[in-house]
């Protein structure tokens, strides 16, 4: 039986790719920061579906909690086969109105961390001939708003680029770009979402199966709705300083968790 480690696990996306896999018979190795939700949803994840779900409690905004996640990627004896590395958040406010102590911690987070993990992963994987990893970014990637979209950009590249260099060892990686999901990404980071209209709404569920048949494809970048892949087409035909000042209008974040 095969193995998957997700961070980020216990809400939004990431406890949609859990449900997933576990109900495909994947044993779970669950990440987050609380204990308390990580052993409750391992015991119901578990209890449902037969399988074996580890915790591992971790802060990726520290060092200590990304070491111990990557020790645990790089465990030879008990090895994983599948990396989805979700954990993420938004800070509320423009360039400048947001503290440079979180501006950094956003940047540990969805970037060293991503890094970090990544490779511990794909050292592993690449020694067996198999695996993958999935780095879950956001269309926001493609749109210029401030740190956290150019944080998403550089989760994109960097997948593809990793992917590239590690073509035909067996390893897939797979940039996922969702858009507005319902989750708990926007009210942790204080934004409101009353001027965001029904139809640009996700449901995690649908994402997670549409970004596991992109993987399964050997895609590496993979915006799971026809309705962002339209609106991601024309974006790539509006002038960028166009495409800004409109972002700017709305005051909108695009945000994956």
């Amino acid at each position: 039986m095969t193995t998957a480690l997700i961070t980020g696990s216990t809400a939004g996306i990431g406890a949609a790719f859990a449900r997933r896999l576990a109900a495909d018979g994947h044993n779970l190795v669950l990440v987050a920061r609380d204990t308390k939700r990580l052993r409750e949803q391992a015991t119901e994840l578990h209890d449902r579906h037969g399988i074996e779900a580890e915790v591992l409690t971790a802060d990726l905004a520290e060092d200590q909690g990304i070491e111990a996640v990557a020790e645990r990627l790089g465990d030879r004896m008990n090895s994983v086969d599948l990396l989805i590395n979700n954990a993420g958040f938004g800070n509320k406010g423009r360039y400048l109105d947001v503290s440079m102590a979180d501006e950094l911690r956003m940047l540990k987070v969805h970037c060293e961390a991503v890094l970090r993990l990544t490779s511990a992963a794909t050292g592993a994987m690449r020694e067996r001939g198999r695996g993958g990893v999935v780095n879950v970014a956001s269309v926001a990637a493609f749109v210029p708003r401030g740190t956290y979209g150019a944080s998403k950009a550089w989760v994109v590249q960097f997948t593809q680029g990793a992917a590239r260099d590690l073509a035909g060892s067996g390893v897939r990686l797979m940039a996922l770009c969702p858009g507005f999901v319902r989750t708990e990404f926007h009210d942790r980071a204080g934004m409101g979402t009353d001027n965001i209209p029904g139809w640009m709404w996700l449901d995690p569920d649908k994402l997670v199966a549409a970004a596991l048949h992109d993987l399964a494809r050997g895609k590496t970048l993979s915006i799971p709705d026809p309705r962002y892949k339209a609106l991601m087409g024309a974006a790539k035909l509006v002038p960028r300083g166009m495409l800004g000042a409109v972002s700017s209008r709305t005051g909108r974040k695009y945000g994956p968790q």
